[in-house]
């Protein structure tokens, strides 16, 4: 799976308080001409069935043929919470955005683990996965998505990002994410009580619908990061969906910078 083209550059930030701060690193990234595939998972710690589907959306990178464009992210739903065992990562914001993108596929149930491919639910399950991927990727991009990431003050990191859709695209949002990698948690109660799972791309902070106006929108924002996270473990998911039919227009993963690609300018 290829992330986004990357350009980082070292940018100073100067003040009077301290002129000599050394550079902070910017990374900026741009969606490309190939169509992302967002994989949207819905799960939960207090499922059994989810800890395979977990694993799966985790491996998807090494699962998908060379060139193969992926986005994946894991939104933990509140409904099992009631069961024995709250999930940690859960919010009821994920358990309504489920419920919308089943109305929006026409369907009544929901349920975990359930995936979802570009805003169309895999009705094959998991093993459909990579077939629902290069179908995505096989589509033409209808809007294009830049975003800037740069650390902010401690405990804080600072985004920009800027989207555009095709013209005659019609009405169309944009959603910005927080995600962390290298979550390790230890399930006391419930149906998966006793097990440590392990969780990569766990939506932290979703922040939209933004509209787009005249076919662009633009986020700036600076996200607290979440408690016991840092940096290094976070990233940032943008897409742009059709605010009717909830079809992902175009999507974006922007992973912390490399140092060691790192420009001087």
């Amino acid at each position: 799976m290829n992330t986004a083209p990357l350009i980082c550059a070292a940018a100073a930030f100067m003040t009077a308080a301290a002129a000599a701060a050394p550079p902070a690193p910017v990374c900026r990234f741009a969606s490309g001409e190939q169509t992302a595939a967002l994989v949207e998972l819905y799960t939960s710690e207090g499922c059994s069935s989810c800890p395979p589907a977990d694993r799966q959306l985790s491996a998807l990178a090494t699962a998908l043929e060379p060139g193969a464009r992926a986005v994946p992210i894991a939104l933990h739903v509140n409904y099992w919470d009631k069961l024995g065992w709250a999930d940690p990562f859960a919010q009821a914001a994920f358990s309504l955005r489920q419920d919308e993108r089943v109305r929006e596929n026409h369907h009544t149930v929901v349920y975990t683990p359930h995936f979802f491919v570009n805003g169309e639910e895999l009705r094959a399950g998991a093993t459909g996965l990579r077939a629902a991927v290069h179908h995505a990727n096989a589509q033409r991009p209808r809007a294009s998505i830049a975003a800037q990431l740069l650390p902010a003050d401690k405990g804080e990191i600072s985004v920009d990002v800027t989207a555009r859709a095709d013209a005659g695209t019609g009405p169309a949002a944009l959603y910005v994410a927080i995600a962390q990698n290298g979550i390790v948690s230890d399930v006391r109660a419930g149906e998966n009580s006793g097990e440590r799972l392990q969780h990569e791309h766990v939506v932290r902070l979703l922040d939209g619908p933004l509209a787009l106006a005249d076919g662009a929108a633009r986020l700036q924002r600076r996200f607290a990061l979440p408690a016991g996270s840092d940096a290094g473990h976070l990233e940032l998911v943008a897409f742009v969906e059709d605010a009717q039919s909830g079809a992902v227009l175009q999507s974006l993963r922007a992973g912390p910078c490399d140092a060691g690609t790192l420009e001087t300018r």
